[in-house]
């Protein structure tokens, strides 16, 4: 059954990365499409950098920092010096020489008229990740947060909040510009259309997956596909596994809680929703919802915590099937 079965994963960057390793082990004959968040793409020094499909092709191709989640392993950060001392920003933003070189190709291809889809598509040539990654759009989103910094309110780029600031103030808004402009890239909607199953990995709600759905014509596709769709909580025992998810989650009015988070992505569109067994307290609140919920372990602690993970989010989508 698994080697036939069509997955559709919306993955924004370490979380959904590591979730995909797992599922590859857990269901290693699948043909998994995964659609990734654009929304925390940023340009700097000229080039256009996009980390979460990096983060994922890294991992997925052995090339990963395993460490930090991000960045390339055995790097180094020459360049990055260089550009310092001749007094050339953002020095918050740590890019190394080898993920340089990933920027330069991808810029090079964009400028050559290349969209986005195809330069990614050539990228993962080389790294074979073993999944057929898509951007979401191939029309450029950026999300923006709305902070207040030294009593002057402000936008600032999601990683500028993230990684410089990170998440110290609070959001008063996050948005996702240019989605409402943003057309799917081409596969993405053919895809979901011919998915088994569509999963949500423990990504984060707002600025990942949230970000995906907020380009038209993606959540209508997944809602009206027909397959189960089935997420799992980033969210544990009322605090975020990784990141500062509970910041943005602030931002857009929803608690920092596993079944909130179910309630804010809603039973027209989730048919099933795991979450830790540390908040098994909550798993009648989710249903009575709407959606069917399963308390297991949710830390990926290693590659095999992450198969089993995937093994038990495909099985609610069978239950939820029959």
């Amino acid at each position: 059954m698994l080697g036939d079965m069509r997955i559709v994963v919306l993955a924004g960057g370490i979380g959904g990365a590591r979730f995909l390793r797992g599922l590859k082990k857990a269901a290693p004959d699948a043909d998994i499409t995964v659609i990734g968040n654009t929304g925390d793409d940023i340009h700097l020094f000229g080039l256009k950098v996009c980390p979460d499909l990096d983060t994922v092709m890294y991992t997925l191709g052995g090339g990963i920092n395993e460490e930090q989640g991000w960045g390339r392993t055995d790097e180094t950060f020459k360049v990055k010096e260089e550009l310092a001392a001749y007094g050339v920003g953002p020095e918050w933003f740590g890019l190394g020489d080898r993920d340089f070189a990933t920027h330069i190709v991808r810029t090079q291809m964009l400028g050559a008229g290349y969209p986005l889809s195809a330069v990614t598509q050539a990228l993962c040539e080389r790294w074979q990740p073993g999944v057929r990654l898509i951007p979401m759009s191939d029309d450029r989103v950026e999300t923006h947060v709305a902070v207040t910094v030294d009593g002057e309110q402000k936008a600032v780029h999601f990683q500028e909040y993230w990684v410089r600031l990170r998440a110290s103030v609070d959001a008063h808004a996050v948005v996702p510009v240019g989605a409402e402009q943003a057309k799917p890239a081409p596969g993405v909607l053919e895809a979901i259309a011919e998915a088994d199953v569509v999963l949500f990995p423990p990504s984060n709600p707002v600025v990942s997956v949230g970000t995906i759905l907020a380009v038209p014509g993606i959540r209508e596709a997944i809602a009206e596909a027909g397959v189960p769709v089935v997420g799992l909580s980033p969210i544990v025992g009322d605090s975020p596994v990784r990141g500062m998810a509970d910041k943005v989650l602030a931002a857009v009015g929803v608690e920092t809680s596993a079944a909130a988070v179910a309630e804010h992505y809603g039973s027209g569109l989730l048919d099933g929703w795991l979450v830790d067994t540390v908040d098994a307290g909550v798993v009648e609140r989710v249903e009575s919802a709407g959606i069917r919920c399963r308390a297991v372990p949710l830390m990926m602690t290693d590659v095999d915590a992450a198969a089993e993970m995937a093994r038990e989010a495909l099985a609610l989508a069978a239950e939820v099937r029959a």
